[in-house]
């Protein structure tokens, strides 16, 4: 049996792509509830913000029903890479957006977006195959329900990618609460309620 080898997120070696985050396709997404959904992407990008992380946005077809990159993304990330793509589905197959990611020099690759099959699983399963360690954050990522989002994960996972969450992957990239116990603690508060109370506990207990 071969050894298990546990690489840890790595703030220093990872890089953030949003695929197709798009006021159209956002209505495609079931397997979350609307306010689900929006808060857990706007927790990603908060922790990829937080974090420093070099971070890709993409969009395919806006022109047509996908529409465009949601607005929130943009403001959060007004200076970074942002590909629309004619119309690749898979965004790897984009010549700008393979060129982003590799001007990163980053090898490991958090990748979330909609929808989970398509638009998340095709760079994914492409970004493995080019040599890079790629983790999918399952609930930044949205499909039309829960069957579909099944299949995808499981061909993801086969292949090597590694499913997290938000919460998941910002507490691996933190790795001590130490570093930064206000600065975390803000940015679970911020998108977790139940982290809030938990916080403010804390805060009045120390204060």
């Amino acid at each position: 049996m071969t050894a298990f080898t546990y690489n840890r997120l790595d703030k220093n070696n990872a890089a953030v792509l949003m695929v197709d985050h798009q006021t159209g396709l956002t209505n495609l997404v079931q397997d979350f509830t609307p306010n689900e959904f929006k808060n857990n992407v706007l927790a990603l990008a908060d922790s990829a913000k937080y974090f420093g992380l070099p971070t890709i946005l993409t969009t395919s077809f806006e022109q047509g029903p996908n529409g465009p990159l949601v607005p929130e993304l943009k403001e959060i990330f007004p200076d970074a890479p942002y590909i629309a793509r004619p119309g690749q589905i898979n965004a790897w197959d984009n010549e700008d957006f393979r060129a982003a990611v590799e001007a990163t020099g980053k090898k490991q690759l958090i990748i979330a977006g909609i929808v989970t099959e398509v638009c998340v699983a095709f760079p994914a399963l492409s970004a493995i195959e080019a040599g890079y360690e790629v983790f999918v954050v399952t609930d930044a990522s949205g499909t039309f329900d829960q069957t579909t989002r099944d299949a995808a994960w499981n061909r993801m996972s086969q292949a090597g990618v590694q499913l997290m969450t938000w919460f998941g992957a910002a507490c691996e990239l933190h790795r001590d609460w130490r570093n930064d116990i206000e600065g975390l603690g803000a940015l679970f508060s911020n998108h977790l309620p139940n982290y809030r109370c938990l916080i403010n506990s804390h805060l009045a207990h120390t204060s």
